[in-house]
């Protein structure tokens, strides 16, 4: 048995060490996945995007009818709190809301408080050997619900595609549906061609990664043409170059998927410029 952590987070109005928390049992996020989620990278101490990922929790909380327990104001502060009690100067912050707890009934109940979790994790950095040599990804048919827009926390879809890519030393599962790439288990994918990044439309198929906007501000910034459109798989396969992105693994170079090389099989001139350009980002865009 994993030993949990005693470091501290935030649950419902109270810091405790986080393996003391605690919650109900007839928690609608613990019986139903009835919550969203949020995870805010953060650099020097400082939180990278934020009113992008809180924008994000809002939209995400409409969607299930939540409203918002805290203002802007509210959540730095939790989320400061808990990043100065951290040893590491770089983490994670995970954020979970739920609906509350009440009798267990699918419709959806009204008039419960939300159940409010916030903890701060030591950041696991993507290795430099990732980084020269590029990762290897499989692909399957995304086999998920129709609503992936929405960050919830009920992710086995998710779980399930990771695992597939986890049992083969892979380090992702990048999804299909209807002929069309979508996204992966857990980031978001980018295909260069000819020298142009095109990503998956915004759609209820795909989770606008926080990284949509950024990686579109860094392509302009560095004369890059980013493009939305939808993407036939066999482009994906073709690519001249192929990226993951998301708040851990910022900006990855996929050089492998299903054991055939992507492009040159290795990593290529325009992540090579998109990694350096997040680099400085990440400087430049905390609070």
């Amino acid at each position: 048995m994993h030993a949990l952590p005693t470091t501290l987070c935030y649950l419902n109005g109270a810091y405790t060490p986080l393996n003391e928390a605690k919650i109900s049992v007839l928690d609608r996020g613990f019986i139903f996945g009835d919550g969203i989620y949020d995870v805010v990278p953060v650099y020097a101490r400082k939180l990278f995007r934020l009113d992008a990922h809180l924008a994000r929790l809002e939209r995400s909380l409409a969607s299930l009818r939540i409203v918002n327990p805290h203002t802007r104001e509210e959540w730095i502060e939790r989320c400061r709190k808990l990043i100065a009690s951290q040893p590491a100067e770089d983490q994670m912050i995970y954020i979970q809301v739920s609906r509350g707890v009440a009798v267990r009934d699918h419709v959806m109940t009204t008039d419960v408080t939300p159940t409010v979790f916030i903890m701060a994790t030591p950041m696991k950095p993507v290795s430099q050997v990732q980084l020269a040599d590029g990762v290897r990804c499989i692909s399957a048919n995304d086999f998920r619900w129709e609503r992936a827009d929405i960050k919830s926390t009920s992710l086995l879809g998710n779980v399930l595609a990771r695992q597939m890519s986890a049992d083969v030393g892979a380090t992702e599962t990048i999804l299909f549906r209807n002929g069309l790439l979508t996204e992966a288990s857990s980031s978001n994918v980018w295909v260069v061609r000819d020298g142009t990044v095109y990503g998956a439309p915004k759609s209820a198929h795909v989770l606008e990664g926080i990284r949509y906007d950024l990686l579109a501000e860094l392509c302009a910034v560095e004369g890059i043409a980013f493009v939305l459109r939808p993407i036939a798989e066999a482009e994906v396969r073709t690519a001249d170059e192929l990226m993951l992105s998301s708040a851990s693994k910022e900006v990855l170079p996929v050089t492998q998927l299903d054991g055939k090389p992507i492009g040159s099989g290795e990593p290529g001139p325009v992540f090579q410029r998109l990694h350096a350009a997040y680099q400085r980002a990440k400087a430049e865009q905390s609070v």
